[in-house]
C-alpha cells in the first residue's frame, strides 16, 4: 500500500480527483409537486419517509442533529428518529451527554435527514423539550438488549482511558441488560423537537430543485416555495 504521507501535495491531489469524481444522484428522481402537498409537514413526512424505505435507502430513520454549545458554537452528529407526531420529532439520549448538556442550557435544534436514494432532504428546526421520566423509561425498554446494554454503560462523551476500558464495562452491561431487560437508567433521556420550520427539498437532475417550507404561526401553518 502506497504511504500517501510520504508526498503531502500528491495527497491532496489524490483526494481532490477522488472528490470531483463523484457525482450526485445518478438515479431516476421521482417529480415533486408542491401544489399538491398537505396543509400541515407531518403527513407529508410519514409519506416521504415510506416512500424510502419502498426505494431501499439505507437506515431512512437516521438523522443529523445540530445543537449549540455553552459559546453558542454549532455542534452536530447523527442519530436515530424514535417517533414522528403531533407533538413533533423525538429522539432519545442521556441527559449527562454532550447534546443533552447543550438542550438543557439551548433548548433548541435543527434536525436533518437525507435521502439520496430519492434526492430528497428534510430538515426540521423548533424548540426542544425533555418528556416525562415515565416516557423516557418506556422509550429505552422498548429497545433492544443491546440499545439497553450502551445505555447501562453510559458516561456518553466522556474522555476514554483505553479501550480495554470500555470492553470490560461493556461486557458488564451487556451481562446486566440480559438479566434485568426492565434495569433504569436515570440519565437517559427523551426529546421532542417540536417544529417551527419544515423544510422538503426535491433534487432535479437540472438543478431546478423544489423547496417547499412549512412555517408556523402560532396554530397555523403556512407553506412557501424557496429558490433552491
Amino acid at each position: 500500500m502506497t504511504d500517501m504521507t510520504s508526498d503531502p501535495r500528491s495527497a491532496l491531489r489524490a483526494f481532490q480527483e477522488l472528490l470531483h469524481a463523484q457525482r450526485v444522484w445518478d438515479v431516476d428522481l421521482p417529480a415533486f409537486d408542491a401544489a399538491t402537498a398537505p396543509r400541515t409537514p407531518l403527513p407529508l413526512f410519514h409519506a416521504w419517509f415510506a416512500q424510502a424505505v419502498a426505494a431501499r435507502q439505507a437506515e431512512p430513520h437516521t438523522m443529523t442533529l445540530a445543537t449549540v454549545d455553552g459559546e453558542g458554537h454549532p455542534d452536530v452528529r447523527t442519530l436515530m428518529l424514535h417517533d414522528a407526531d403531533d407533538r413533533g420529532w423525538h429522539f432519545a439520549t442521556h441527559s449527562t451527554s454532550a447534546k443533552g448538556r447543550q438542550l438543557t442550557a439551548h433548548p433548541h435544534a435543527a434536525l436533518g435527514f437525507y435521502w439520496p436514494a430519492l434526492g430528497r432532504q428534510v430538515r426540521v428546526r423548533g424548540p426542544v423539550t425533555a418528556c416525562a421520566p415515565d416516557e423516557s423509561r418506556a422509550d429505552l425498554h422498548v429497545r433492544s438488549t443491546g440499545a439497553l446494554a450502551s445505555a447501562l454503560v453510559g458516561r456518553q462523551s466522556e474522555v476514554l482511558g483505553s479501550r480495554e476500558e470500555l470492553e470490560h464495562a461493556s461486557d458488564a452491561a451487556w451481562d446486566r441488560a440480559r438479566a434485568e431487560p426492565e434495569a433504569d437508567v436515570a440519565s437517559w433521556t427523551r426529546y421532542v423537537v417540536e417544529p417551527r420550520e419544515v423544510e422538503f427539498f426535491q433534487g432535479d437532475a437540472r438543478r431546478q430543485h423544489v423547496r417547499l417550507r412549512y412555517r408556523r404561526d402560532g396554530g397555523e401553518w403556512t407553506r412557501e416555495l424557496l429558490w433552491p
